[in-house]
């Protein structure tokens, strides 16, 4: 996987000191691949200390604003699929500054204002987890490269937030 390292590096970094930490999973059950953030958040259950909350988005993650905002999370880290112009299943640690530069999946409301909401409402760092699809078409499972990312990624925030 493309950035492994880098990426947790960068989140183990980013996580330090984090109180309550809510991880939203994002995407569509219909487009294949786009569903990566709701798989990881499913594949997390259980396996993350109880200072984190998982919340499955779907895609209406404006719907959780009230919830995430009343957890009074520290951090907040969404989990979805972008084109990042990089190999399937390859992943990016995008933190605000840069969030409108990556087109993440179709959502009626932008993540980037999402997660500007939520820190000024909460004082939250916040951030995306970005992985890259191979095929967001019409389907229920993910390809096979997204399949194995999705097992690196849930090793990869077990191991960070294990250590936060």
């Amino acid at each position: 996987m493309e950035g492994y390292l880098s990426v947790r590096r960068s989140l183990e970094a980013w996580l330090k000191g984090s109180d309550r930490v809510v991880i939203l999973g994002v995407g569509s059950s219909l487009r294949r691949d786009d569903h990566i953030g709701v798989e990881v958040v499913r594949e997390l259950e259980g396996k993350v200390p109880r200072k984190v909350d998982l919340i499955e988005c779907d895609t209406v993650p404006e719907n959780f604003i009230e919830p995430i905002v009343n957890l009074k999370p520290s951090h907040l880290l969404i989990i979805d699929a972008a084109l990042l112009n990089r190999r399937p299943g390859s992943v990016m640690f995008v933190r605000p500054n840069r969030i409108k530069g990556i087109p993440v999946s179709t959502h009626t409301l932008p993540l980037s204002i999402l997660l500007e909401y939520v820190s000024k409402q909460t004082g939250a760092k916040v951030a995306i987890l970005a992985i890259n699809p191979k095929d967001t078409g019409f389907g229920e499972d993910l390809t096979e490269e997204l399949k194995e990312a999705l097992q690196k990624v849930v090793t990869l925030l077990t191991d960070a937030l294990s250590k936060a």
